[in-house]
């Protein structure tokens, strides 16, 4: 069923691809697609119909589908989490990121993000809970031996991150989110080197996962500083883990915009700017 699945989504990039083959003329814009094209010029060697259909689909799911996931579960621990939020809200604050409801001019640098640390255990936590990707596959190298088990040399295995974070010893409660868990005081992530691996492990951990952590850290900024929101239905909907973590039928979540008084901006109706994450 999977395979099929795959098939038919192929059939539908192939036919996006020969279209945007054949239209290159006057556009003033370079998407995702674009740039792997003219990748394969760059070095002196096109990329064949099947190399583009198979980077298209790793790009949707490597990069588009995890920072989806990851991304609307912050959003989801933000809600059920308000002090959390708060403390965030703090930081920005004695950072000078975040001053009487607006977002300073010129605050949002690398270096000043880089800083600031709640945020950075609030991410790492996140993505400990509700790591997008459950587990990665590898190809045995040399025969080893686990737990009296021989494994041999060529044998692909699957190894488990949600597992692994579930198990491993250094983590307490393993069920609450606790972002001060990976904090200075306790640094619970830094016992061991395969405890926690939300990006995979070895020389194939993923190559984005500096930037897919800068996003959800400006993602969680925006929110932060310039919104308040809440859960649009009665209670939080439930959680599958295929392909990726996602609410079954989305995250329904009412935005408000703040003005630099932290006072909600009314809208011209009585429309509340709703949105499904």
């Amino acid at each position: 069923q999977g395979i099929r699945a795959r098939e038919t989504l192929q059939k539908g990039l192939e036919k996006a691809i020969q279209e945007k083959l054949q239209n290159t003329q006057g556009k003033d814009y370079a998407d995702a697609l674009d740039i792997l094209i003219e990748s394969g010029k760059e070095h002196g060697k096109e990329l064949t119909m099947q190399e583009l259909k198979d980077g298209t689909l790793e790009l949707i799911f490597a990069a588009y589908a995890t920072t989806a996931s990851a991304s609307t579960s912050l959003i989801m621990q933000l809600l059920k989490h308000p002090r959390v939020l708060e403390k965030l809200r703090e930081e920005l604050r004695s950072k000078g990121i975040l001053h009487n409801g607006c977002i300073c001019e010129g605050s949002l640098r690398l270096d000043n993000i880089n800083s600031l640390h709640y945020l950075d255990c609030v991410i790492k936590e996140v993505l400990r809970l509700f790591t997008p990707i459950s587990g990665g596959y590898r190809t045995v190298l040399q025969t080893f031996e686990l737990d009296g088990f021989q494994i041999p040399k060529g044998w692909s295995v699957m190894y488990s991150i949600r597992d692994t974070h579930d198990t491993a010893p250094v983590f307490k409660d393993v069920d609450v989110f606790d972002p001060d868990r990976f904090g200075q005081g306790r640094s619970e992530d830094k016992d061991g080197r395969f405890h926690y691996l939300p990006f995979g492990g070895g020389v194939r951990t993923c190559l984005g996962k500096h930037l897919a952590k800068l996003f959800l850290k400006a993602l969680a900024i925006e929110l932060a500083s310039t919104s308040r929101f809440e859960l649009a239905t009665r209670t939080f909907p439930k959680i599958t883990l295929v392909p990726v973590v996602h609410p079954v039928d989305g995250l329904k979540v009412k935005f408000f915009g703040l003005d630099s008084n932290q006072n909600e901006i009314l809208t011209g109706t009585d429309a509340m700017l709703g949105a499904t994450v």
